[in-house]
């Protein structure tokens, strides 16, 4: 075969064995920052469903197979420097230079007959989602973990698990383009626990992606951090370090690329964003839970008839205060998203705030001022940032 082009790619992968395709690392920092396109069988005809991602919003097309050659070529040219390809019949890569150079390769394989028979039937548009860990493929934690069978099975108890693991590796996939491939990335994962997305977290970004990476966890549990230093140890992965501590007097590292807090209990989460800030992390993970301080502090005579409702007035100090914290967080230079993150262990959604470093500060002090005179309240995460 010739040199690999674009065209001579699409023409390859593009038919009912493509799984997904994805475009990453946008031009614009706010157009689309993400592209996800599967087959799709809609009346027994071949589809591709283009799944574009803006903020918190997602929008979908569908597109013949000669629509979706003109649109990937569009992406590459105006929205995205690069392209992952997944199929049954292998994987493509494209990266587009800065002056529109695209370097196109591929790995391809050849399907047996009977692989190649499973062709239209096989789609529908409500096929089994394509996870970013899939079924069928054992990965050694997420067996000895429970969560799937040594052949690969997910355990019907654990879906939910598994399904919140490959929602929290869709998130990190988005911040791909904020890591440095040339250098090592340190990752905090404040408030670890059992470790079950730091492992698949390492997992993905080190053996998948192959991103030079040092990942920590803490957690204040000693028998939790002694378990998963030994299964550490026993998959192999050896810049992944977890150390007994407190978020608030952590001091191990001098920098950090990203932290990532998981259901750290009310305030502690404050201090992990804290933290974060002062390493200029690039990039934010962080998903509350237990927002107890502002449910304490809140005092208005207004919303009086609102807040006497002690179920109300829970729910709302919680959006009350990770919306303050999104807002501190855009204070202090970084784009900040509030989205939707599957999670069945505390309640069926949650939210998890997604902050990127782009080093422009919003100036809100003065709005920020305003709410939280309006509410009488003086939340952590402000306290701190103003000492500092």
């Amino acid at each position: 075969m010739g040199k690999e082009t674009l065209e001579s790619m699409l023409d390859f992968f593009v038919n009912e064995h493509l799984q997904q395709m994805i475009f990453s690392n946008p031009v614009q920092k706010d157009g689309l920052f993400k592209v996800r396109v599967r087959p799709v069988a809609l009346k027994k005809e071949l589809r591709f469903q283009a799944e574009e991602f803006k903020e918190n919003q997602a929008f979908h097309q569908n597109l013949q197979k000669a629509e979706l050659g003109e649109y990937v070529k569009r992406q590459l040219k105006e929205g995205f420097r690069q392209l992952e390809i997944h199929s049954r019949l292998g994987s493509g890569t494209v990266l587009v230079g800065k002056k529109g150079t695209m370097t196109v390769k591929s790995k391809r394989k050849v399907l047996a007959p009977l692989e190649r028979e499973t062709g239209l039937f096989a789609l529908s548009h409500n096929r089994q989602k394509q996870y970013v860990l899939q079924e069928g493929i054992p990965v050694p934690f997420l067996v000895d973990l429970g969560v799937m069978t040594e052949e690969g099975r997910v355990v019907r108890a654990r879906y939910d698990k598994f399904r919140q693991i490959n929602r929290f590796l869709e998130f990190i996939e988005d911040i791909l383009p904020k890591l440095d491939r040339t250098r090592e990335n340190v990752i905090i994962d404040f408030g670890c626990g059992k470790s079950y997305l730091t492992f698949a977290m390492y997992h993905y970004l080190n053996r998948i992606k192959s991103y030079p990476i040092r990942v920590i966890g803490l957690d204040l549990k000693k028998d939790v951090i002694a378990r998963c230093s030994l299964l550490a140890r026993k998959y192999g992965y050896d810049r992944l370090s977890f150390y007994q501590g407190d978020i608030a007097d952590y001091e191990g590292v001098d920098k950090v690329d990203m932290v990532v807090t998981l259901h750290a209990c009310d305030t502690a989460t404050d201090y992990a964003l804290y933290k974060a800030v002062r390493w200029k992390a690039r990039v934010i993970l962080s998903v509350p839970c237990c927002q107890h301080e502002l449910n304490g502090q809140m005092a208005n005579e207004l919303m009086k008839p609102v807040f006497q409702y002690g179920v109300i007035r829970e729910r709302i100090a919680a959006l009350y205060t990770d919306s303050l914290r999104a807002e501190l967080l855009e204070g202090e230079g970084y784009r900040t998203q509030i989205l939707e993150f599957i999670d069945m262990e505390h309640t069926p959604k949650n939210l998890l705030i997604r902050a990127v470093k782009e080093g422009k500060r919003k100036d809100n002090r003065e709005e920020i001022r305003r709410l939280t005179e309006f509410l009488q309240v003086t939340p952590t995460l402000q306290r701190l940032l103003r000492e500092d």
